[in-house]
């Protein structure tokens, strides 16, 4: 899967992964992350996710990044942000208010982005990606994120087979192969997702489970 597929996504409009509200596990379960007020937060490949206002209106800064310029364009521009533009490196940084969103490719994200991240939430980054590309994935949250960051991820499975991704299924075992060397991992939540997935559910998905799981750095 390339780029291309992502950017082409975007600029047909066929972003069906794009939610209208904020994900439900993200006020349930980010508590229990501790992350003070005003520290900072990495959504990887964020889109123009609402999970993002729901960050900032909980008193946090939100660093994203995201591929697609039209993503970008349409989060700053639906939220009325005038957002300052400068380019670092092969990256374009646009920020507004407690929002900074670096348009690029998520693999090349310089080390001094993230450097004073205080945790990381992944909605639907790491099942964007083909099983191929989420090792990785893992390994890049690995290397940039602080030690201390703790991770909320969200994750889905799916009998194997049935769509072709995205969204890829990655069950526990998938996710525990990923991060288990260096992140203990707690599952917080699984529940029966498919009546509110009418998308998958439409491409021919029978069965889907949603999980959370918070994942902190092992010692």
């Amino acid at each position: 899967m390339t780029p291309d597929f992502w950017l082409e996504r975007w600029q047909k409009g066929e972003i069906g992964f794009h939610q209208s509200r904020v994900h439900d596990f993200l006020p349930k379960y980010w508590p229990d992350l501790k992350v003070e007020r005003g520290g900072a937060v990495f959504v990887p490949l964020c889109g123009k996710s609402l999970d993002m206002v729901w960050l900032a209106a909980n008193g946090h800064r939100v660093i994203g990044v995201e591929l697609s310029p039209l993503a970008v364009d349409d989060f700053f521009r639906e939220h009325e942000l005038e957002a300052e533009t400068r380019p670092a490196g092969s990256f374009v940084v646009r920020s507004a208010g407690p929002f900074t969103i670096w348009c690029g490719d998520l693999f090349e994200l310089p080390a001094e982005a993230l450097h004073e991240t205080k945790a990381a939430y992944d909605r639907a980054a790491l099942v964007a990606l083909p099983p191929s590309l989420q090792p990785r994935y893992a390994q890049t949250l690995s290397d940039l994120l602080p030690v201390d960051a703790p991770i909320l991820l969200a994750s889905l499975y799916y009998p194997q087979g049935e769509i072709s991704g995205p969204p890829f299924s990655t069950p526990l075992a998938q996710v525990a192969a990923l991060f288990g060397d260096t992140h203990a991992i707690r599952l917080a939540e699984t529940r029966d997702g498919l009546e509110q997935s009418q998308n998958l559910k439409s491409r021919g998905v029978t069965a889907l489970d949603e999980s959370a799981y918070i994942l902190t750095r092992k010692r």
